[in-house]
C-alpha cells in the first residue's frame, strides 16, 4: 500500500493563505487566518524537520509535543509573540468539540 498524500487546501477552505514561499521554506508549511471564538488567529502549520530543538505543551491535550513532531502554531492576529501556543495539529482542529477540563486532585471523586 502507498503512503497517504497530504492535499494542499483548495480555494473553497476556510482558512486563507497568507504565506509566500518564505514562510513555506522557513517553517516547511503553510500559515492562514481562521476564525475561532468571534476572533481572527493566525495558523502556521510546521513541518516535522522544522521543529527541532524545543518541547511544548498543546493546551488541547495538556501533552507535550515533542520535537521533530509537526504541529500547528496558532495566535489572535492582533497579538504579541508572547500569545502564541502550539497545538497539535488534531487537538487543533478538534478545538471546537472539546469541553473545559476539570482539574482534579489525585483523591478526589470522579462522580
Amino acid at each position: 500500500m502507498s503512503p497517504r498524500r497530504n492535499r494542499v487546501k483548495g480555494a473553497g477552505s476556510s482558512g486563507r493563505n497568507t504565506g509566500g514561499d518564505e514562510d513555506r521554506s522557513r517553517y516547511g508549511g503553510w500559515q492562514s487566518i481562521e476564525s475561532w471564538q468571534g476572533e481572527e488567529w493566525c495558523v502556521r502549520h510546521v513541518a516535522g524537520a522544522a521543529a527541532e530543538g524545543k518541547t511544548y505543551r498543546c493546551p488541547g491535550c495538556d501533552q507535550l509535543i515533542i520535537s521533530g513532531v509537526p504541529h500547528v502554531v496558532a495566535w489572535p492576529e492582533h497579538a504579541g509573540v508572547d500569545d502564541r501556543r502550539h497545538w497539535h495539529k488534531a487537538c487543533w482542529n478538534a478545538k471546537d468539540r472539546r469541553t473545559a477540563r476539570v482539574q482534579r486532585s489525585r483523591n478526589a471523586p470522579r462522580r
